[in-house]
């Protein structure tokens, strides 16, 4: 399997895109085909555990690993680490709706999916492309990622991670599980700005050669654990495939039939690998693209015009609070005919004017794949409510908001089409938004009061790894100006 930049005709194997991270163009790898699994496929796949099926998929697409070596990648990545050894259970909410539960991880979020089996990824093709080198791993984060990736990366061997989160755009919850996290090779740094600030800070420290030159005398390159990195689409994509296996083995998808997925996303990488699913063959019909009042992804697919010069709103989902949704480069790629001349010139136009227009030729064939709806602080807050009341099921604010643009979507086509939500983080985490969906009670300040009170009105229990937070030292208390990033990388990597 070769993999191309989107930006230009760069191309390269899975372990080099893997441990680049990002194109030198500036570019996103992107594979040059689409494997393909057969329903009968998909069939076989249903009667095996979630580690045969990740196996199945990423040999597809990983091709210059050994079997051997993606076998202990998974296994390294998916055994004893996920709730009752099910990574990615679904869960019947209602007739015709299916909860896919990707927050039974060690930091309780979607990111562990892929965060837990980018490290093993990364060191294999670290030793293939780069041997004897420290890779250093920088992340821009809205509240998941951060943590997901110091869990996944803390004291691996011939790595460096430097994590940013936007100071006041972040989960109390999330912002103790960053700052409390251990290990020699972890630096943890709060930003004065947003996550579109931490995210541009990211890219620009990597696309700076004077920076790059200085890594490459110390025996060092960059690399990345976001979503722009393809080590950590891929193991997203493996979690539709496995959905489908397991409403295969249910009785709920037949040959012929298909399924509609609604996914809450700001970055789009989540939503992507959704595509990417349909795309080998999954048999997935509408995806549902759900924002919140950060709704630049909706205006999108409905007008054409991505604009990110907008009020940016800080929302009880923050891990939807991003105005520049990075994987978004990749499916304008794909909906373009791979053309990576417009998709350049498309990015360009971001970064230099904050706002572009897609050719109408392109919009159709997102608005052909894609509905986009978003979901305000009351619909959100409603729809938690909702979902306990009618049947006991209790979501966090980002699983709400994907549940409320489903219903947008049902009500405004008629279509009652079997639909897989991706429920991408434990209600446990944004207890304080949570709450009052529930009740009238006032909420405590105390963010392990919350838990406990979360855990009696719903009879529930408390994930240990946020209950195992309590009384953990604060480790990095560091806040800069998103000017000073780049200061605060090489003073790190010359400690």
């Amino acid at each position: 399997m070769i993999f191309t930049s989107t930006r230009s005709q760069q191309e390269m194997t899975s372990a080099a895109a893997i441990t680049r991270g990002i194109a030198a163009d500036g570019g996103l790898f992107v594979p040059c085909e689409f494997p393909q699994l057969s329903f009968d496929k998909l069939i076989e796949l249903s009667q095996v555990d979630y580690i045969t099926r990740a196996k199945e998929v990423l040999k597809l697409y990983l091709t210059d690993y050994t079997e051997e070596e993606i076998d202990y990648c998974v296994r390294g990545a998916y055994s004893n680490t996920f709730d009752n050894n099910e990574p990615a259970p679904l869960v019947e909410v209602a007739p015709g709706t299916e909860m896919l539960e990707l927050w039974h991880g060690p930091t309780c979020a979607f990111k562990d999916m892929a965060l837990q089996l980018l490290p093993f990824l990364l060191v294999k093709a670290a030793n293939k492309t780069a041997p004897g080198r420290t890779i250093v791993i920088l992340v821009a984060t809205s509240g998941d990622t951060g943590k997901a990736a110091l869990a996944g990366f803390a004291d691996v061997p011939n790595t460096r991670i430097v994590v940013f989160f936007p100071e006041n755009g972040v989960s109390d919850m999330q912002k103790l599980q960053m700052t409390t996290q251990v290990g020699k090779n972890v630096a943890v740094c709060g930003i004065e700005g947003n996550f579109d600030d931490a995210q541009s800070g990211v890219k620009q420290i990597f696309t700076n050669d004077a920076i790059r030159n200085e890594l490459d005398q110390m025996n060092m390159e960059f690399s990345s654990a976001n979503s722009i990195n393809f080590g950590r689409l891929v193991p997203q994509i493996v979690y539709y495939v496995s959905a489908a296996c397991d409403l295969i083995k249910k009785g709920a998808l037949k040959a012929g039939e298909k399924f509609n997925v609604a996914v809450p996303t700001g970055n789009f990488g989540d939503i992507l690998a959704a595509y990417y699913a349909k795309q080998m063959g999954v048999p997935v019909d509408k995806l549902i693209c759900a924002s919140n009042r950060n709704k630049v992804l909706t205006d999108f697919l409905a007008t054409g015009v991505y604009d990110r010069n907008r009020e940016f709103y800080t929302t009880s989902s923050p891990s939807m609070d991003i105005l520049i949704s990075s994987n978004l480069e990749r499916m304008i790629f794909h909906a373009s005919g791979n053309d990576a001349d417009l998709t350049a010139a498309l990015m360009k136009e971001l970064n230099e004017k904050g706002r572009y227009q897609l050719p109408p030729a392109v919009l159709e064939k997102l608005q052909s794949e894609f509905f986009g709806g978003f979901c305000d602080e009351t619909g959100t807050e409603n729809t938690i409510g909702d979902l306990f009341k009618n049947y006991h099921y209790l979501a966090d604010t980002h699983t709400a908001v994907a549940a409320n643009v489903l219903e947008q979507y049902r009500q405004a086509t008629g279509d009652k089409t079997l639909t897989v939500i991706a429920s991408t983080a434990s209600p446990y985490k944004f207890a304080a938004s949570v709450l009052p969906a529930l009740t009238a009670e006032a909420v405590p300040e105390d963010g392990f009061a919350q838990l406990e009170m979360l855990s009696k009105l719903s009879d529930t229990p408390i994930p240990a790894p946020l209950a195992g937070l309590k009384g953990c030292a604060v480790l990095h208390k560091t806040c800069i100006a998103k000017d000073d990033m780049a200061k605060f990388v090489k003073d790190f990597l010359k400690k």
